[in-house]
C-alpha cells in the first residue's frame, strides 16, 4: 500500500496496493477514525439523531407547522384543538441500520489534486461508518466496481466496522474497459427487502443517469444521503495544448488539442451534467454532500453534518460547502 508523504495535510491516505494483512492499511484506517472522531467531537452530541436527523417511528412532541415540514406528519387533533396547524415530531429510532453503496468503478481511480477519488470514497465510507456506529447500530455495504458486486452484511460492533472498511479499501480495481454499474448496486438494496434505515450512495455520478428509478424506489423505504466525489478535472479542462486522454470505463484513447472552444464546451457539459445529477438526487429526496480531491474533505463533512442538524425540516437539496 502506498501512503504518499507529499500529499496535502487535508487529503485522506492513499489505499493503492494494500491488502487485508498490510499493517499500513490498519494504520491508515485508524488515522481516518481518529480524524473523524476528533473533528466531529461536539458536533454530534445530545439525542441520537444519526448523520441525517431522520423521522424515526416513535411519536414525540407536537409543534407549530413551518413551511417545508412534511405534511404527512400533521397532527390533526392538536391542529383542531388549537386552530393552528401542528406537526408531530418523531423520536429517532435508537437502533439504526445503515447501508453504504460504494461506487469504486474505474472512473474513481483518478485524481489530480491531493488524492484519488477512490481514496476520498473510502474516507467518506469511514466517516459515515464512525458517525453511525455505536448503540447497537448496524452497518453494511454494497461495493460495485462494474465487473463485480460485493455485499457485506449489516452487523453491529467495532470489529465488524473495521473489517468492512478493510474489505472496501482492498476491493480490486476494475479491468480496463469495464463500465461502472451504479444502478445495479442501488437496485441490490431493494432485494432482499431490508429494515428501514439510512442508505448512503457514494459515487462521482459520472456516466448515464440510469439509476433514478432504482434510487427513488429505495427512498420509499430508507432515508437517503448522496456523497458526490469530484476532482477539479471533472469540471474544467486546463489549458495544456495537445493531450492524450484515456477513458478507463470504455477503453477508448483519443488525442485532443485543448482549445478555448473545447474548454468552454467541456465546462458547459460538465455543469449541465452536475445540475442534472443534483436535480435527480433532489427528486429522490437525497441531500448531497460534495467532497473534492482539492479540498479539506473532513472540514466539508463537519460543515455538512452541522448544517443538516440546523436545517432539518427544510426542503431537501445540496448543502453549500463554500
Amino acid at each position: 500500500m502506498t501512503i504518499s508523504s507529499n500529499s496535502p495535510s487535508h487529503a485522506p491516505p492513499s489505499f493503492r496496493g494494500g491488502d487485508l494483512t498490510d499493517p499500513r492499511l490498519t494504520a491508515a484506517l485508524k488515522t481516518l477514525e481518529l480524524t473523524v472522531r476528533r473533528r466531529l467531537d461536539g458536533v454530534l452530541h445530545g439525542d441520537h439523531l444519526g448523520l441525517i436527523p431522520g423521522p424515526g417511528s416513535e411519536p414525540g412532541d407536537a409543534r407549530l407547522y413551518q413551511p417545508g415540514d412534511d405534511v404527512r406528519q400533521m397532527d390533526w387533533s392538536v391542529t383542531a384543538r388549537t386552530t393552528h396547524p401542528h406537526v408531530r415530531q418523531m423520536i429517532a429510532d435508537r437502533e439504526l441500520e445503515t447501508w453504504l453503496v460504494v461506487d469504486l468503478s474505474a472512473s474513481l481511480d483518478f485524481g489530480t489534486a491531493g488524492c484519488q477519488k477512490r481514496d476520498l470514497a473510502i474516507a467518506a465510507s469511514a466517516a459515515i461508518t464512525h458517525l453511525t456506529s455505536g448503540g447497537g447500530n448496524r452497518i453494511g455495504a454494497i461495493v460495485a466496481t462494474g465487473d463485480r458486486l460485493v455485499r457485506l452484511p449489516a452487523r453491529s460492533g467495532r470489529m465488524h466496522a473495521q473489517a468492512m472498511l478493510r474489505r472496501i479499501a482492498t476491493t480490486p480495481r476494475a479491468a480496463d474497459g469495464v463500465r461502472g454499474d451504479l444502478r445495479g448496486a442501488i437496485e441490490s438494496l431493494r432485494r432482499p427487502q431490508r429494515k428501514r434505515g439510512l442508505a448512503v450512495v457514494i459515487s462521482d455520478f459520472l456516466g448515464d443517469l440510469d439509476w433514478q428509478r432504482s434510487l427513488r424506489a429505495v427512498s420509499g423505504r430508507h432515508d437517503l444521503l448522496a456523497v458526490e466525489v469530484l476532482d477539479p478535472l471533472d469540471l474544467d479542462l486546463p489549458d495544456v495544448g495537445d493531450v492524450v486522454l484515456h477513458d478507463p470505463e470504455t477503453g477508448h484513447t483519443r488525442e485532443f488539442t485543448v482549445t478555448p472552444a473545447l474548454r468552454a464546451d467541456f465546462t458547459r457539459a460538465a455543469q449541465l451534467h452536475r445540475q442534472q445529477v443534483e436535480s435527480e438526487l433532489r427528486g429522490c429526496g437525497a441531500p448531497v454532500m460534495r467532497l473534492r480531491t482539492d479540498r479539506d474533505w473532513i472540514s466539508d463533512v463537519v460543515r455538512f453534518v452541522s448544517t443538516r442538524r440546523h436545517t432539518f425540516g427544510a426542503p431537501t437539496g445540496q448543502v453549500p460547502l463554500q
